[in-house]
């Protein structure tokens, strides 16, 4: 399921609100979101194909992404 509108990356930015400079960071962030989207597309097309109700993909994935930002350790502050 690749026939999506393309991805456009976020600024990265950091608790205190500025962006992230370090272009490796950016970079494995970029990666990272690009991965967990093509993985998304293919469970829920999965999903679909298998009958279940498209809704309900999108509810159970939705509640998975805040449960891991719940367990996320806190944010790094500089010091």
């Amino acid at each position: 399921m690749s026939g999506g509108q393309p991805s456009i990356a976020p600024v990265w930015k950091q608790p205190d609100g500025k962006p992230v400079s370090c272009l490796e960071k950016i970079k494995v962030l970029n990666e990272n979101l690009e991965e967990i989207r093509a993985m998304i597309a293919d469970a829920v097309e999965d999903g679909v194909l298998m009958g279940c109700d498209p809704a309900q993909i999108r509810a159970v994935f939705h509640n998975l992404v805040e449960a891991a930002a719940a367990e996320a350790p806190p944010a790094k502050r500089d010091e």
